[in-house]
C-alpha cells in the first residue's frame, strides 16, 4: 500500500511542478499539503484534484489544467487497471485496445476487418499523449464521462487520444487503401489538436457497434391519421438513437374543421403535438436525456393564437400544455410588414388573418402541375415576384373562406410573453430562407421548399411528407405497406474551433479534412427510419460550423460591440465558406457530385451570385463548381456548441460569454469555469457578458457572417427580464431587416438555464 501511495505522491507532484513552470503558478501550499498526505492518505490524486478544482478562480484561472493533468492521471489508472498494464505507460497497446472492445461488443468488428494488424500498429505510432494536456478540466471531465468508451458496468477502456483516433479510422475506414492511412493520420492531426470537433452522436457512437452518427432530422406532416402516427413513430426510433428532431405541423387541420365533410368536427394540432411531447419523455436516449423535438407552426395557421403560443407556459388548461417539447413559429415577411403597420397617433393597426389549411385547399383549389392541392404554406415571397403575398391577398378577398382575424402586434404580443417565460417559440423566417435555398430548383421559384428548421434552428433544406401509397397482402400472407419517401431532413455536423485553428492558420488544411469526414458520415450512417436514410444520400447535406466566437475576439483584441467584430466576422466567415465550397467540389471531381447538383444554384452560378461573390478567387470557383459539381447539396451550419465547445475548450458557438467566473453544473457535477486564456488582457474583452451586450451589435455580426451561411445559424437573443416589450419587439424587427434566417432562444435573466438538445452540438 505504502509503494501505491508513493507512486500517487510522485506523479500528483510531478503534474504539480509541470504546471507551475507551465503557467506560472505558485503551489508551494499545495505542495505542502499534498506531501502531507502522502503518508497516510491511498487516494492522494482524488484528494489533490478535488484542491486544485477549487484553487480554479478569477485570477488563478490556469488552475484548470492542473486539474485537468490530475484527472488524467486517474484515466491513466483506470484505464491501465482495466486493460492490464502499467499505468506509468500511460497508453497501452492500441491493436489490444480494439481487440478487447471488439471481443465485448463496444466496438464494431469492422475496425479489425477493414484494418489489418500493422497498419494498426502504424496509426498507433501517431497518437501523442502529450496532446491530452491541451484540454482544460471541465473539457476533460466532459469527455471522459460522456464519450470515451466503457464496458457495460461504465469501467473506461479507451483513452482521449485513442477516442480522436477511432473516429479519424472509422471515418476513413472506406477511402482508397492507397491514401486511408495519410487520410486517418490527417483527421486525427485535426481533432487531437482540438482544431475541430464533431458532433455529439459522432463524438459518441463512432467505432461502436451501436448508435448512428446524425445529429439533426426534420420531418414533415401530412393532413392524415396515417402521416401524423407513422411521424410518431419515425421520431421515436430516432429518438432512440440520440437524435435532435424538428416537425412541420402546418398542413395538419385547425380545431373545428372539418372530417369528411363534417363540420366541426377536427380537434386541431394540440392534441398531437401532446402524443408528440409524450414520446419525447418516454422513448429517452439510453436513459441519458429525454428525447429532443421542435415542433413547428405557421403564423397563418388558426392555431397559432389557439393553444400552440401556449404550449409550454405555466397559465391556461394544463389539458392542452405540452412542455417537453420546443416550439417554432415559420414567419413571413408579409407579417413583420403588418407589424410596422401605425396609424396617426402611431398605434399598431396592422391586422393579419389566420386560417385553416383543409379549409384553404378546399376552397381555393391552387394546384401543381401534377394536380395537387397547394395551401397558403406552399408558397414564399422571392425577391421579384411576391407568390405568398398574393396568394395570401387573394384568401383574405375570398367571402367564403373561414378565418381568425387579429392585430398582427397581439400576436407578436403573445409570441414575446412566452418566449420571456419559456425561451420560445423560436423564429424561423420562410420567405429568406427558400430565397436563399440552393436547391430550390427542384420545385421552382415561388414554391416553398423549406417549411421549419430543426431542434437548434441551425438546419435548412428541402422538406417534404412521406406518404402511404398502398397496403396489401403479399403471397405469404404478410400484410405490406408501401410508403412513398419524402425529404426527411438529416444533418451531419462538425465545427472549426476557430480560437485555435485561426491562430495556428491553419483553416484551409482543416476545412478541407473537415468536409472529407462529414462527407463519409453519410455513407458510414445507419439510420433506423428508410426515409432519412434516402434524403441523406439524395442531398448529401453536411453542417460545417464554428464554436470559440467571443474567445478568438478576446485574444484578437476586439470588442464584441464594435464595426471591426461585424468586419471581422464578415472577412473570417467568408473564407470558411471558400475553403468549404471548395473542399465539396474537389471531393466530387474525386467521387461525384449529388445526385439533385444539375439545376441548382451551385450548377447555374446564381448561387455566387446572390452573395456577391465577385473577387478572381470567388470567380475561379464558381467556374470549376459549375464543370465538377458538388459534393453536397448543403455544407454549412453554425449549431449551439455548448458540451463540445467545452470540451475543446473555448466558448460556445457564436455566443458572448455567460461570465467571466461562474458555476458549471449538471446533475453529475459543478465546478466553478473561468473564460479561455483569461488574462490581464483579454479581460477587458470579456468583460461585456451575455445580458449586459447590446443584441443589436450580435444581430449585426451575425448578418455579416449569415451572408456566407447557405443554411443557418443558432443565434440566441439574451436580454432582461424587464426588457421593455418595444425593445424586444425590435429586436426581432432588426433580426429579420438584417436578413437573419432564423433565431433560436430568447433567454431572459429569469429563466433557469434552458437544456437543449446535446445531439446538435459538434
Amino acid at each position: 500500500m505504502a509503494i501505491k501511495v508513493q507512486e500517487e505522491l510522485d506523479s500528483v507532484l510531478e503534474s504539480i511542478n509541470q504546471a507551475e513552470q507551465k503557467f506560472n503558478i505558485d503551489a508551494s501550499d499545495f505542495k505542502k499539503h499534498i506531501n502531507q498526505l502522502g503518508g497516510t492518505d491511498t487516494d492522494v490524486n482524488k484528494q489533490a484534484l478535488f484542491y486544485a478544482v477549487n484553487q480554479i478562480a478569477l485570477d488563478q484561472p490556469d488552475w484548470t489544467f492542473v486539474a485537468a493533468s490530475l484527472y488524467l492521471q486517474e484515466l491513466y489508472c483506470e484505464a491501465a487497471k482495466n486493460r492490464g498494464y502499467e499505468s506509468t505507460k500511460k497508453y497501452g497497446k492500441f491493436y489490444v485496445l480494439i481487440k478487447i472492445l471488439t471481443d465485448l461488443g463496444i466496438y464494431s468488428s469492422d475496425l479489425l476487418t477493414l484494418y489489418s494488424k500493422d497498419e494498426i500498429h502504424s496509426i498507433a505510432k501517431e497518437i501523442s499523449q502529450d496532446q491530452d494536456h491541451l484540454f482544460n478540466y471541465i473539457g476533460l471531465f466532459l469527455f471522459a464521462d460522456r464519450y470515451l468508451a466503457r464496458d457495460y458496468e461504465r469501467n473506461v477502456y479507451e483513452l482521449p487520444q485513442e477516442r480522436f483516433m477511432i473516429i479519424a479510422m472509422t471515418l476513413m475506414k472506406y477511402e482508397k487503401k492507397s491514401i486511408r492511412l495519410s487520410l486517418v493520420k490527417e483527421a486525427y492531426w485535426a481533432l487531437s489538436n482540438l482544431y475541430m470537433t464533431v458532433a455529439t452522436p459522432t463524438l459518441a457512437n463512432a467505432g461502436k457497434s451501436v448508435g448512428q452518427l446524425s445529429s439533426c432530422f426534420i420531418d414533415t406532416v401530412n393532413d392524415s391519421l396515417d402521416s401524423i402516427y407513422l411521424n410518431n413513430w419515425d421520431i421515436a426510433r430516432l429518438s432512440k438513437d440520440g437524435g435532435g428532431i424538428g416537425i412541420y405541423y402546418g398542413k395538419v387541420r385547425a380545431l373545428g374543421s372539418d372530417i369528411k365533410k363534417f363540420r366541426g368536427n377536427s380537434s386541431g394540432i394540440v392534441p398531437w403535438i401532446k402524443l408528440v411531447n409524450d414520446t419525447a419523455v418516454s422513448v429517452d436516449q439510453l436513459g441519458q436525456r429525454q428525447g429532443a423535438i421542435a415542433v413547428y407552426l405557421d403564423i397563418f395557421h388558426k392555431d397559432i393564437m389557439n393553444g400552440f403560443l401556449d404550449l409550454k407556459t405555466n397559465n391556461g388548461d394544463e389539458r392542452r400544455k405540452a412542455h417537453d417539447i420546443f416550439t417554432g413559429v415559420s414567419i413571413p415577411d408579409l407579417f413583420m410588414q403588418k407589424l410596422e403597420e401605425k396609424d396617426d397617433n402611431g398605434r399598431s393597426i396592422g391586422e393579419w388573418h389566420t386560417f385553416c389549411p383543409h379549409e384553404v385547399k378546399q376552397i381555393m383549389g391552387w394546384k401543381d402541375e401534377k394536380g395537387n392541392l397547394l395551401g397558403l404554406e406552399d408558397f414564399y415571397d422571392e425577391s421579384d415576384h411576391k407568390y405568398f403575398t398574393e396568394k395570401y391577398e387573394e384568401a383574405v378577398s375570398n367571402p367564403l373562406l373561414p378565418r381568425k382575424t387579429y392585430r398582427a402586434m397581439d400576436i407578436m404580443a403573445r409570441i414575446m410573453v412566452s418566449q420571456l417565460e419559456t425561451g420560445t417559440p423560436y423564429m424561423f423566417y420562410r420567405d429568406e430562407v427558400n430565397r436563399k435555398n440552393p436547391n430550390k430548383h427542384l420545385l421552382g421559384k415561388g414554391r416553398t421548399s423549406i417549411y421549419c428548421s430543426n431542434l437548434c434552428t441551425e438546419i435548412t433544406q428541402n422538406m417534404s411528407p412521406t406518404t402511404i401509397v398502398n397496403e396489401f397482402q403479399d403471397e405469404e400472407g404478410n400484410i405490406v405497406m408501401v410508403r412513398k419517401p419524402g425529404d426527411f431532413v438529416v444533418c451531419n455536423l462538425s465545427s472549426v474551433n476557430l480560437a485555435k485553428a485561426v491562430p495556428a492558420n491553419v483553416l484551409e488544411r482543416l476545412i478541407r479534412i473537415q468536409v472529407r469526414m462529414l462527407d463519409n458520415v453519410i455513407d458510414l450512417n445507419t439510420i433506423s427510419v428508410g426515409q432519412a436514410q434516402i434524403t441523406n444520400k439524395k442531398f448529401r447535406a453536411v453542417g460545417l460550423g464554428t464554436f470559440g466566437w467571443h474567445h478568438l475576439l478576446a485574444l484578437k483584441g476586439i470588442q464584441w460591440e464594435s464595426y471591426a467584430a461585424v468586419h471581422f466576422a464578415d472577412v473570417l466567415y467568408e473564407d470558411i465558406a471558400f475553403y468549404t465550397i471548395r473542399s465539396s467540389m474537389e471531393l466530387a471531381k474525386e467521387k461525384g457530385a449529388y445526385s439533385q447538383f444539375s439545376g441548382s444554384e451551385w450548377q447555374t452560378g446564381d448561387y455566387f451570385t446572390r452573395r456577391n461573390y465577385q473577387t478572381d478567387r470567388w470567380n475561379d470557383l464558381k467556374r470549376k463548381v459549375a464543370i465538377h459539381g458538388l459534393r453536397n447539396g448543403w455544407l454549412m451550419a453554425i449549431a449551439p456548441n455548448s458540451s463540445t465547445a467545452k470540451i475543446g475548450g473555448s466558448t460556445d458557438g457564436i455566443d458572448p460569454i455567460y461570465s467571466v467566473e461562474y458555476a458549471e453544473e449538471k446533475k453529475n457535477f459543478k465546478f466553478k469555469v473561468t473564460a479561455p486564456d483569461l488574462n490581464h488582457h483579454t479581460y477587458t474583452y470579456y468583460r461585456r457578458v451575455r445580458h449586459e451586450i447590446d443584441q443589436v451589435w450580435s444581430i449585426k455580426q451575425n448578418a455579416a457572417r449569415g451572408r456566407h451561411i447557405d443554411q443557418a445559424i443558432s443565434f440566441n437573443l439574451y436580454v432582461r427580464h424587464d426588457i421593455k416589450a418595444k425593445d424586444l419587439l425590435n429586436l426581432h424587427l432588426e433580426s429579420w431587416k438584417q436578413g437573419l434566417k432564423t433565431t433560436y432562444y430568447v433567454r431572459s435573466t429569469t429563466q433557469a438555464e434552458i437544456e437543449e438538445c446535446e445531439a446538435c452540438h459538434s
